[in-house]
């Protein structure tokens, strides 16, 4: 297995991954598919960009005369006698010297309450002969007629009344309408997709023609049954009418008719409305001509005086001077409350507050064609781009790019709704962004960590536990493809092992080799060696694999010199249990090795491979011979430098090999605090340097001198015994002209 061919592979299918998912929030902002979540996910953000710029204080030009429950209560169950309605806008106009007056209600039948028709009947009937009976009638008609003490009320003066629409099969036609504010044939030859109805709820004639306009109140809801939006053109049989709030915005700034700007500048063939201009005031509105609501904030955000505390006189005069006041009700029983996403039961008459206020103050909230272009910009380039860059990143730089990247557009979809009035489309980018990051995390956790598994499957049962979570981690810093790597091998062999084998029973002998092998195998890879197998007693273990390392030599010395320690822990231990004692002979060799997945087609194995790895076996065969614990080669010692010190053994040719190599032990840690070699130790490797100086020159007689001062001081046994025997047989044989000082075995 080739973890790098994987971590390609996985940084590919997170890349397509990533890709696929900006594709999907591409298709849904082009328009091509829409998905109902995403949708209702942009439809809450825009909500709560309403509620985050909510304002504290209410706006005091537009003030609502509620109908409230206790109004209701002192003055009677609406409808109110149309004189008791008279007598309020005489006191919003006169006393309270308001600007206008606009009746979120319909007037759609006549006032009866005073009796008029009944006593009309009866003058053209029973009575009909009662001369004073008529006359007496004559003189009160105008007292009697409700509806036309309301009708003079409001003639000539600054008073808009309300209507609505319906549609379906249901649609009745009731009242009279008001003018139309654009003619059908204004938009001929152009398809708009009007908000259409196919009958009304208006005002009585008299009380119509009265008045100084009408605007309807037909609310307009989305699929979450929430009200966001008001129609503020509405057609029927072809002619336009205009919603209140924009009626009451108009007759306040002037009286001037709108004018309908299209998307293009000359208007040729271009279907869909984006503005409407009040005099210097354009209103963003959509495909049908509708507008959002521009909440300021919950029910409250416009002043309210309950109606009766008008008509009871409990208002101070002029307390509305020149403000636009809007009758309506809050009233549960009056029907007049709506979901919106800033109240559950929202007063229907501060929905038009609302639109009246942000047609005064420019601002109601737009989403012009060319945001579209904005939100595929960024899903092409951001989340385009940070498909290819998350998978090259770590867990805490993607979270930090992730959070810069949501960020800077909740804080662009902020600034532009707050400085612009714009409805900037962000809730696609961010999720797209925010998708393109889950997809890697959730590829991380459920793919990747397979290969992790895998790794760790592969390698823990050679290298310590630390490096396995190295490795798992950065699965690229691991092949398991065959590779040429300068490395270090060690070799280990407990002596006579066949003869302690046949003088112990089986279960002793696999206990005293479990103890053993664990002892030594937790030096290895307390070094962060490699174990490569077990054969039978031997030990086998590299460094420098899987994980590259500066250090390979110096750890594998260091290693073979805790190894020998721990032996001489486990002797003491096994003579408590009556166990033979253990004695090891290590082998350490440097240089360049095929390291990597070996084997045949029916079992492999991580291992290494190589003359430099024939060397290390070698050299722990030849510690016998030269009776020294642990022997290394040049190349070893010659990378470790200074930090062991190193007595040079020998220089040998090993059979099949023409380049001699020199040997070394390893004496002592050149660190004090580690093992810092005695100056007895530095004296005698100084001798045995001295000897083997002479050796090679072939100076016979001073190399025994040596060899003498070193057996006096008891050192170095089976080495003396060696070079005494070599030395006997130079001088009864010596060796041929140029001679390197190399030794030569002809037996492995």
């Amino acid at each position: 297995m080739a973890t790098r061919p994987l971590l390609q592979r996985s940084a590919t299918w997170r890349i397509l991954l990533g890709l696929g998912w900006i594709t999907l929030m591409l298709v849904h902002a082009v328009g091509i598919l829409q998905f109902d979540p995403l949708e209702r996910l942009e439809t809450w953000s825009y909500d709560l960009r309403l509620r985050v710029a909510a304002q504290p204080d209410p706006d005091p030009r537009v003030v609502i005369v509620d109908l409230d429950e206790r109004s209701l209560q002192e003055i009677g169950r609406w409808p109110w006698p149309r004189h008791r309605v008279a007598e309020l806008v005489t006191e919003l106009l006169d006393r309270q010297q308001a600007a206008l007056v606009a009746f979120d209600v319909v007037f759609a039948e006549a006032d009866e309450s005073s009796g008029l028709p009944v006593l009309e009947s009866l003058a053209a009937g029973r009575l009909s002969t009662q001369v004073e009976f008529r006359t007496a009638l004559d003189e009160m008609r105008d007292a009697l007629d409700r509806d036309a003490i309301l009708a003079r009320t409001i003639r000539g003066r600054s008073v808009l009344l309300g209507y609505y629409f319906n549609s379906g099969q249901g649609a009745i036609r009731s009242g009279g309408l008001p003018a139309p504010v654009f003619l059908a044939e204004g938009f001929a030859g152009r398809s708009i997709d009007f908000v259409r109805a196919d009958g009304y709820g208006s005002n009585i004639p008299i009380l119509q023609e009265s008045a100084s306009g009408a605007g309807h109140f037909t609310p307009l809801f989305d699929r979450d049954g929430l009200s966001r939006r008001v129609p503020l053109l509405i057609e029927l049989d072809g002619d336009l009418y205009e919603s209140l709030s924009l009626a009451v915005a108009r007759l306040y700034l002037g009286g001037v008719l709108p004018r309908a700007i299209f998307g293009s500048a000359k208007g040729d063939g271009y279907d869909a409305i984006e503005w409407l201009q009040i005099g210097e005031r354009l209103i963003p509105v959509d495909a049908a001509v509708s507008a959002r609501i521009p909440y300021r904030g919950p029910q409250g955000s416009f002043p309210y005086v309950a109606a009766a505390d008008l008509l009871g006189g409990r208002i101070p005069e002029a307390s509305l001077a020149g403000r636009i006041v809007l009758v309506g009700t809050s009233a549960p029983g009056l029907m007049d409350l709506r979901a919106t996403p800033v109240g559950s039961a929202y007063p229907g008459v501060e929905i038009h507050a609302n639109m009246i206020a942000g047609i005064l103050d420019g601002t109601i909230k737009s989403e012009p064609a060319y945001l579209l272009g904005f939100e595929v910009l960024v899903l092409l380039l951001a989340g385009g781009l940070l498909a290819f860059v998350f998978p090259r990143l770590g867990p805490g730089a993607a979270v930090l790019v992730v959070a810069v990247a949501v960020t800077t557009l909740i804080a662009a979809a902020l600034v532009t709704w707050s400085r612009f009035n714009l409805v900037l489309p962000v809730t696609g980018s961010i999720l797209g962004i925010s998708g393109v990051f889950l997809l890697n995390v959730l590829y991380g956790l459920f793919v990747e960590s397979r290969a992790k598994r895998q790794i760790a499957g592969l390698f823990g049962q050679y290298v310590p536990p630390r490096v396995v979570e190295v490795l798992a981690d950065n699965p690229a810093a691991a092949s398991m493809e065959g590779e040429n790597r300068v490395m270090s091998v060690l070799f280990s062999d407990v002596r006579d092992f066949t003869s302690i084998s046949e003088s112990l029973p089986a279960p002793v002998l696999s206990r005293l080799m479990n103890v053993y092998l664990t002892a030594m195998t937790e030096v290895v890879q307390q070094h962060a060696g490699t174990i490569d197998k077990y054969i039978g007693d031997a030990i086998m273990a590299f460094w420098g694999a899987p994980l590259p390392s500066n250090t390979h030599a110096l750890d594998a010395v260091r290693t073979a010199m805790r190894m020998q320690e721990r032996a001489a822990s486990l002797r003491t231990e096994f003579e408590a249990r009556g166990w033979p004692q253990l004695q090891i002979g290590i082998g350490i060799n440097t240089g360049p090795m095929n390291v990597g997945n070996m084997g045949s087609e029916f079992r492999r194995a991580y291992t290494v491979m190589g003359d430099s790895v024939n060397l290390g076996a070698r050299l722990e065969s030849l510690t016998k011979q030269y009776g020294a614990p642990v022997l290394v080669g040049e190349d070893t010692a010659r990378a470790i430098g200074d930090w062991i010190v190193f007595r040079e053994l020998d220089r040998i040719r090993v059979k099949g090999k023409r380049e001699a190599v020199s040997i070394h032990e390893p004496i002592a840690e050149r660190d004090p605090a580690v093992s810092a070699p005695s100056p007895q130790l530095q004296t005698r490797c100084k001798r045995f340097a001295q000897m083997l100086e002479a050796y090679r020159a072939t100076d016979w007689a001073l190399a025994l001198d040596r060899l003498d001062e070193l057996q006096e001081a008891g050192e170095y046994p089976a080495l003396i015994t060696l070079y005494r025997q070599r030395i006997e047989h130079y001088r009864n044989t010596p060796p041929p002209p140029g001679w390197d000082g190399a030794f030569t075995f002809l037996t492995k």
